[in-house]
């Protein structure tokens, strides 16, 4: 199990960005958070097996159809244990 730190920049907000996030993040058996960040980007932390991840982070380059990512910086963390993912606020 991996558990990684996500910023996604762009334009992210107000596009279904965490709530497709979620989907995705559903679909790969991923387990953590995403949130909107006050300068009006996402940011994300996410669990699964080396591939699960992998293949999400891929995913957070695309995002849904009305996003425009800009950048993705991810760094690893410690992992925490996520039991599901969320969206919070």
């Amino acid at each position: 199990m991996v558990h990684k730190k996500i910023l996604i920049k762009g334009s992210v907000q107000g596009v279904g960005f965490r709530y497709a996030t979620r989907k995705v993040a559903g679909q790969y058996n991923i387990n953590g958070f995403v949130r909107n960040l006050p300068d009006g980007n996402v940011y994300v932390e996410a669990e699964g097996t080396e591939a699960q991840v992998e293949e999400f982070i891929r995913w957070c380059h695309i995002g849904p159809p009305h996003a425009r990512i800009v950048s993705v910086f991810v760094e690893e963390g410690p992992l925490v244990h996520f039991s599901n993912f969320t969206v919070t606020f």
